[in-house]
C-alpha cells in the first residue's frame, strides 16, 4: 500500500527508454551525512541500504545488467577507520541482503581485483555469486576495489603474456581482445551511465566500457536517489541521439 503523499510507482516506459545495461556511481554519501550532522559511516550505510531500492526499480524497469561502484582501488587511501567500517558493512549488507535479492530473482557478481582482497570479503563475494548463479531477472555487477585503468592493465598484460607465449601475434591484437580480457567481457557496455551528487566525471568507472555511454548527472545525492530520479534519468535518455561517432538521423537526411 502506497504511503499518503507518495507517488505510486508504475513502471511505464511510455516516453521513456530504458537500458539494457546500466552503470551507476553511488556519489554523495559522506556530503548526505555532513548535511545532517552525522558520521560519514551513516552515510555509508544509508547508501548501502538505498541500493536495495535502485535494484527493484531497475529490475522493474526491465534493465537486465546494473552495474555499481560501491569502493574504488583509490578509496584504500581514505582513513583506516573508514575503510574497516565499510569491509564491515559489505559482509555486514551482503549476508542481510541476499534473501531480499533471491525473492526478485537478481544475481549477484562482484567485479574488480577480489583476488586482493582480504579473505573474508572474497569469501562474501564467493558465495554470493555462488548462492545467486541461477537468478535471470537481472545481474547486479558489484565493481568493488575496482579501477578501470587497473582493468585495463590487466587486459593488457593478459595479451601480453599470450603474445610471449606464442599464442598470438602482436597483429592479432584487436578491441575486441581486449574486451574479451576485461573483467566481464559478457557483461555489455554500458548504454548510460548516472552518477548522483551533481559531478559529472568517471572517476576510473568502467573507462574501456564507458567509451560510448551517455552520461547522466543529479543534484540529488545518492542515498536520496530514488524512483523519480531514475526515471528522470530514463525519459533523459530516450532524448539522446547516440552516434557511435556517425551523424545524427536529422543530418544524414
Amino acid at each position: 500500500m502506497a504511503i499518503l503523499g507518495q507517488k505510486k510507482k508504475t513502471y511505464d516506459t511510455t516516453g521513456l527508454k530504458v537500458p539494457v545495461s546500466l552503470g551507476v556511481i553511488m556519489d554523495g554519501n559522506g556530503r548526505w551525512a555532513k548535511k545532517r550532522l552525522l558520521p560519514r559511516s551513516a552515510g555509508h550505510r544509508a547508501g548501502a541500504e538505498n541500493l536495495k531500492e535502485l535494484c527493484t526499480n531497475c529490475g522493474n524497469y526491465g534493465v537486465k545488467y546494473l552495474t555499481v561502484y560501491a569502493f574504488s582501488t583509490e578509496n584504500w587511501s581514505r582513513p583506516d577507520d573508514e575503510v574497516h567500517q565499510l569491509m564491515e558493512l559489505f559482509v555486514e549488507f551482503w549476508e542481510r541482503y541476499d534473501p531480499e535479492l533471491e525473492k526478485e530473482g537478481i544475481r549477484v557478481r562482484f567485479t574488480g581485483d577480489i583476488d586482493s582482497l582480504p579473505d573474508n570479503i572474497k569469501e562474501v563475494c564467493r558465495r554470493g555469486e555462488e548462492r545467486s548463479k541461477n537468478r535471470t531477472k537481472m545481474q547486479l555487477i558489484v565493481a568493488f576495489n575496482y579501477g578501470g585503468r587497473r582493468e585495463i592493465e590487466n587486459a593488457c598484460r593478459q595479451i601480453a603474456r599470450d603474445v610471449k607465449e606464442g599464442k598470438i601475434s602482436p597483429e592479432d591484437i584487436t578491441e575486441k581482445m581486449i574486451s574479451d580480457n576485461m573483467y566481464m567481457p559478457d557483461v555489455p557496455d554500458p548504454e548510460l551511465i548516472i552518477r548522483p551528487s551533481g559531478e559529472l566525471r568517471l572517476s576510473n568507472f568502467l573507462l574501456w566500457e564507458s567509451a560510448y555511454s551517455e552520461l547522466w548527472t543529479s543534484e540529488c545525492l545518492w542515498p536520496d536517489f530514488g524512483y523519480d530520479e531514475l526515471t528522470q534519468a530514463f525519459r533523459d535518455f530516450a532524448g539522446r541521439d547516440r552516434r557511435f561517432g556517425g551523424l545524427s538521423k536529422s543530418k544524414e537526411s
